[in-house]
């Protein structure tokens, strides 16, 4: 169980400075491949990849694309977005993990014993200065998602050279570039939609915190998240933060709710895993019905 807290806790990191999909594309095989060195039980690790890079992608500007939508024209600085933040990012986060901790606790518990196969120093490579880079980056800039792609992107190339594990064709595979513009087409159609019509127009300028989670976290599952956060931000929301919760919390409930969730699916296939999708959506809705309020009620506090 140790072993899964600690990898979940790498997860939630690694989303929070070089963003949720670079965190699902890079972190569920390691997180594979650190339940089968064990013994343990993979489903919590493959499931918990999931689950807990979605919560954890809420704390920093470029932790998601749809952060980065919704604040485009508000003037925040990634330190101020950080701050407001914070609070619910740990709420979502440790709910997240607490929960797939219960749902999977004795498989874990029987294999928590078992003698490590392999054991692998800890290296620094490329992937730490990307993370410095996005982390001051976010914090010290409005627009820093050109300097955290950038950052991403070099660290990767760096890492196929100096490993030579995966060729270009396979890393594509993998992300699934179709895909991904695919979405980028439709949020931006529908962003320009809601521009030209007043689509949503007021939809969200009088609603309240609970409403507008709910707004988001519904918004995602029919039209994915980044086509939501595209509508919404096309006009004024009286809690932009609260519907973060819903555009990133949210999509745990179902797999069509984030881009995150169709990577996580084809990456658990290549490595041998057909996850279900009656699992995801159970566990996953149990995970968002109770880290939501959870981080709606810590973004209150501050």
């Amino acid at each position: 169980m140790a072993l899964f807290v600690s990898t979940m806790a790498v997860v939630a990191v690694v989303t929070a400075v070089l963003n949720l999909d670079t965190s699902v594309v890079f972190m569920t095989p390691i997180a594979l491949q650190a339940a089968r060195t064990r013994g343990t039980d993979e489903t919590a690790f493959l499931f918990g990849a999931i689950f807990v890079s979605n919560s954890a992608s809420l704390v920093l500007l470029g932790s998601n694309l749809t952060n980065l939508l919704v604040f485009t024209n508000r003037g925040v600085d990634g330190a101020t977005f950080a701050s407001h933040m914070v609070l619910p990012w740990l709420a979502a986060t440790v709910v997240t993990i607490v929960v797939v901790l219960a749902w999977r606790w004795q498989p874990l518990r029987r294999h928590s014993n078992a003698p490590a196969i392999v054991r692998d120093s800890l290296t620094i490579g490329p992937g730490l200065s990307a993370a410095v880079v996005a982390v001051v980056a976010m914090l010290a800039l409005r627009d820093p998602a050109l300097w955290v792609l950038g950052a991403g992107v070099i660290s990767e190339l760096l890492g196929l050279v100096r490993h030579c594990r995966s060729s270009l064709r396979e890393t594509l595979s993998a992300v699934s570039p179709v895909t991904l513009l695919t979405l980028f087409a439709v949020a931006v159609g529908v962003g320009s939609i809601a521009r030209a019509t007043n689509v949503s127009a007021t939809a969200l300028l009088h609603a309240n915190v609970p409403a507008t989670v709910l707004a988001g976290t519904l918004s995602s599952l029919l039209i994915n998240n980044l086509p939501s956060a595209a509508l919404f931000a096309a006009h004024a929301v009286a809690h932009p933060y609260a519907l973060l919760l819903g555009l990133d919390v949210g999509p745990n409930c179902a797999v069509t709710g984030a881009l995150s969730s169709l990577l996580w699916m084809r990456i658990a296939k290549r490595h041998g895993v057909k996850p279900s999708l009656a699992t995801f959506s159970i566990v996953g809705t149990s995970v968002a019905l109770l880290a939501l309020p959870a981080a709606a009620i810590a973004l209150s506090v501050r």
